[in-house]
């Protein structure tokens, strides 16, 4: 990844790392949806905590479009998409010795998520 110069550090602020956008991308979920979150590992930055991946969810809402700011921290683009809520079952996250009825929401892209 390149270095950022202390000089640019005020555009690249500016310019923000995972704004909303009003571009048209169409949603790949609603909620309701099951889902599970793909099981990637990245040399570098990426939104997906490792506790998450592989697991399964259900989308609670649909924030609209942002920029993915896996991919424009590495200066990979805006690549926009959906950012969605997606509820994890704390059972799913961390298997039986989960409190019962735990739950934790983690807001994430299309790029890390698929059908169920």
């Amino acid at each position: 990844m390149p270095r950022l110069e202390a000089g640019r550090v005020r555009e690249v602020l500016r310019r923000g790392g995972s704004a909303r956008v009003d571009e048209p991308v169409a949603a790949r979920f609603k909620a309701g949806d099951r889902v599970r979150t793909r099981n990637i590992h990245p040399t570098g930055h990426t939104r997906l905590p490792r506790y998450a991946r592989d697991k399964p969810g259900i989308i609670d809402r649909d924030h609209g479009v942002f920029i993915f700011p896996d991919a424009h921290a590495h200066g990979k683009g805006r690549q926009p998409q959906h950012c969605y809520s997606v509820r994890f079952s704390g059972e799913a996250l961390w298997g039986p010795d989960a409190n019962a009825g735990s739950s934790l929401y983690i807001d994430l892209w299309d790029d890390h998520l698929e059908p169920a």
